[in-house]
């Protein structure tokens, strides 16, 4: 499958881990539909791991845990689609998955023929318990190939951590996203690790294989299977805004039922959700700005029709200034040119002046725009 912009939804493993059921999946579908996820671009719901027996039947073909599961994996997936939502699953690139339940490897037809059965329309392929003999590349291509001939247009969504050097390899494998970092975890610490990460790889993202910074925590506030410590609003208001600009997929990882209102308005921020959607899914731009030092991030994007987005970001434990010459975003004064700037938390808008942009930001804190060139 040929996804042309990053992939949106909502996956079970941050907060539920092993702990998920029918009953679990059917609740947020409904809440999905119920809160408006799908109008704002959330289509996919995805069971992670631990969802089948320990074994394959006689038949080697993967079974749903009946405990679980009772109805079935098809039931399940029709469920979902009544919803006009669609439904994701989980494997593994290795002979276990990463909780010790039979891996993909070497069932990768029959798996792939299965998924298409039960009318899986995602699957989230994990890299565990690999062989060490073979190298990842020939792991994913396997499936990326059973995916294709398996009768159904499935997402192939590539877990492999960034491992084996997973950049200069992954496009060849059919995937239309790939995680590039380890797991992440609800804390500031891990959120801003990965999006630091990001930086070398930023020139392998683009239309049809995503990079995949990992799921978001935004809304966990330390609870759940990857809970931890726990982040602010206003850190959650970063992470989101960083996952969105840097055009990672968006799958959301708190429980719907009982998320927060600001939560919510985080997650549906229809401008950031924009600009991770422009059609044009370019390169962000780090940009290097004027005595910001470190921990300040500054990237720019420029979108279809001629716009431009800029991500201002302070990943410090204390208020900051941010300085950028908008002669790095192409525009010196000598073209008449200056932007008008809307930020997207708030809707203030402004002209820029004399060709400089100077903001203060509170700890942890951003600011997010979607500029338009106009005349001095």
């Amino acid at each position: 499958m040929v996804k042309m912009t990053p992939p949106m939804g909502w996956n079970s493993w941050n907060t539920f881990g092993p702990n998920i059921n029918e009953q679990l999946i059917f609740e947020m579908a409904d809440i999905m539909v119920e809160k408006g996820f799908p109008a704002k671009g959330y289509e996919y719901l995805v069971i992670d791991d631990c969802w089948s027996l320990k074994e394959r039947d006689a038949g080697g073909r993967l079974v749903a845990d009946p405990e679980k599961f009772p109805h079935g994996m098809k039931a399940v997936a029709d469920y979902v689609h009544s919803k006009g939502l669609k439904f994701g699953m989980y494997s593994c690139a290795g002979n276990l998955t990463c909780a010790g339940y039979p891996g993909s490897f070497e069932h990768e037809f029959i798996d792939a023929a299965t998924f298409a059965e039960w009318g899986v329309d995602f699957l989230k392929y994990d890299y565990c318990y690999h062989s060490p003999i073979i190298h990842g590349k020939y792991l994913y291509k396997r499936m990326g190939l059973a995916l294709e001939n398996c009768g159904r247009d499935i997402l192939f969504s590539a877990c492999s951590w960034g491992a084996d050097e997973t950049h200069e390899w992954i496009k060849t494998t059919g995937a239309s996203m790939w995680r590039s970092t380890g797991d992440i975890f609800d804390t500031w610490e891990s959120i801003k690790s990965l999006a630091k990460q990001q930086e070398k790889l930023h020139p392998y993202n683009g239309a049809g294989c995503f990079n995949d910074m990992d799921m978001l925590v935004v809304g966990m506030y330390g609870k759940g299977n990857v809970g931890l410590k726990g982040c602010s609003d206003v850190q959650y208001k970063t992470h989101f805004s960083l996952w969105a600009f840097l055009g990672s997929p968006l799958m959301i990882g708190c429980d719907l039922r009982n998320m927060s209102q600001t939560s919510y308005d985080i997650l549906t921020n229809e401008e950031l959700i924009r600009i991770n959607q422009d059609p044009a899914c370019r390169q962000p731009d780090k940009l290097i700005g004027i005595w910001n030092g470190d921990d300040i991030l500054i990237y720019e994007k420029h979108l279809a029709g001629g716009d431009i987005a800029l991500g201002l970001f302070n990943l410090r434990e204390e208020r900051a200034g941010v300085k950028v010459n908008l002669d790095e975003m192409g525009l010196p004064a000598s073209t008449g040119k200056t932007l008008e700037m809307t930020e997207v938390w708030t809707g203030e808008k402004y002209v820029v002046k004399n060709a400089n942009i100077m903001i203060d930001l509170d700890a942890y804190d951003c600011a997010v725009y979607r500029a338009k060139v106009v005349d001095l």
